[in-house]
C-alpha cells in the first residue's frame, strides 16, 4: 500500500493529511504558534502523529518560515526543514518547491525561495489537474489565497509573498486570527460612526462566533482576553473595540456590529478577487474552488459574483469521515495527493 503524509507547516498551525493509495483517509490541524519558538513544532508534530501515525514518505510545504522566530525567510526554511527531517526520521521527507516540484532535503539551499510559502501553489496545481480552469481560493485562519488556474495549471503573477500581495493574490485576512483593528477604521454604532481602539481586543473568530457562523474546531487559539469562547464572551471582546462593555447594549446591537465587520472582510476579499479576474485569464463559466476553514464565506462570495462554487472537499479523493478536515487542511492534502501521483508506490 502506498502511504504518504502531507504536512503544511504554518506559523500558527500545523496541518497534516494522510493519503493511502491516493485517497485521504485522515487529516488534522493542530495549533502551533511558532512565534513562541520553534519548539512548538515538536509539540504539534507529536500531537499530529498520534492522530495520523507515520508514513514511509512525507511531503512537506510551509509558510511558517515568515514567523519572527527566524531572522530571515531563508533561515526559516532551513530551520523548519531541519526540524521536520529530524522528527520524521527514518522516513523520507521531500519538500514542495512550487514550479520545481518536490526536492530532497539536501537540495533545500538551492530552492529555499521556491519552498518559502509555496503551499498555495500545491493546492492550485491540484485544482488544475482536477478542474482545468477555475479561480482557486483558500481562506484559512490568517490569510486568503486567490489563484487563477488556466490551462490546467496555476496562472499566478506573483510567487513570493511580497509579489502576491501586490497582485491581489494574497489577502492578509482570515476567518479567525485577523485582528479587528486591521479592518475598517470607523464602524456604525448607536447611530454614529465610531473609531476603533487600536488594540488586540477581539478577532474575526469573535465576529463569526457572534453570528453563529464559526465552524466547529476552527478557532484553536486563545482568545484576546484569555476568557471563554462563547457568544457572550465574544460580545464582550467586540464591545471593547469601541470602548464599551457589552452590557451597554443588547444582543441585536452586537450582532449588527459583528455583521458589519464580516461584511467589510468579505468586501476586502471580493476586491482582490475582482482584481485577479480582471486579467481575463478565466472565462465566466469557470467556477470558484473554495478551500480552508473559511469556505462558507467563499460560498457567499461565489453567489455574489455569480459563479458556480466547487468545494475543495468534493474535488479530492477522500474517505467520508476525512473529507471535511482534508479541505480545512487543503495544502497538506494537496501535497500528499501530488506526491501520490509523482512517486511510485
Amino acid at each position: 500500500m502506498q502511504q504518504i503524509i502531507g504536512w503544511d507547516v504554518g506559523g500558527a498551525h500545523l496541518k497534516a493529511a494522510r493519503a493511502e493509495n491516493g485517497v485521504i483517509v485522515r487529516a488534522a490541524q493542530i495549533a502551533c504558534p511558532l512565534w513562541l519558538g520553534a519548539a512548538e513544532l515538536d509539540r504539534a508534530f507529536y500531537e499530529a502523529e498520534s492522530a495520523l501515525g507515520r508514513a514511509p514518505l512525507n511531503a512537506i510545504t510551509m509558510t511558517g518560515e515568515l514567523c519572527d522566530a527566524f531572522a530571515t525567510r531563508e533561515e526559516g526554511v532551513a530551520g523548519l526543514a531541519a526540524i521536520m527531517v529530524r522528527l520524521l526520521g527514518p522516513g523520507r521527507a521531500v519538500f514542495y518547491a512550487g514550479r520545481s516540484g518536490f526536492v530532497e532535503s539536501h537540495e533545500i539551499p538551492g530552492h529555499a525561495s521556491a519552498i518559502a510559502s509555496a503551499n498555495w501553489h500545491a493546492s492550485a496545481a491540484l485544482t488544475g489537474m482536477r478542474v482545468g480552469s477555475a479561480l482557486f481560493i483558500d481562506m484559512g485562519s490568517t490569510t486568503t489565497d486567490i489563484v487563477p488556474v488556466a490551462g490546467s495549471r496555476p496562472a499566478n503573477r506573483g510567487f513570493t509573498d511580497a509579489e502576491r500581495l501586490l497582485h491581489g493574490e494574497l489577502v492578509y485576512c482570515g476567518l479567525t486570527r485577523s485582528f479587528l483593528m486591521a479592518g475598517p477604521k470607523l464602524v456604525p454604532f448607536a447611530g454614529q460612526w465610531t473609531p476603533l481602539m487600536n488594540e488586540w481586543f477581539a478577532t474575526m473568530a469573535d465576529v463569526h462566533r457572534i453570528l453563529g457562523k464559526l465552524p466547529d474546531g476552527a478557532d484553536l487559539m486563545e482568545t484576546a482576553d484569555g476568557r471563554e469562547k462563547s457568544k457572550a464572551g465574544s460580545s464582550a471582546r467586540l464591545a471593547r473595540m469601541i470602548g464599551r462593555d457589552s452590557i451597554e447594549a443588547g444582543d441585536t446591537a452586537w450582532e449588527s456590529l459583528a455583521r458589519f465587520f464580516a461584511e467589510a472582510q468579505l468586501r476586502e476579499i471580493m476586491d482582490a478577487v475582482a482584481l485577479v479576474l480582471s486579467r481575463g485569464l478565466i472565462d465566466v463559466e469557470s467556477p470558484i474552488v473554495g478551500a480552508g476553514i473559511g469556505r462558507g464565506v467563499l460560498g457567499e462570495l461565489s453567489t455574489r459574483m455569480g459563479r458556480r462554487f466547487i468545494d475543495f472537499e468534493d474535488m479530492i479523493d477522500a474517505t467520508p469521515e476525512a473529507r471535511s478536515k482534508a479541505c480545512d487542511c487543503a495544502p497538506a492534502s494537496a501535497v500528499a495527493l501530488l506526491a501520490s501521483a509523482h512517486f511510485p508506490a
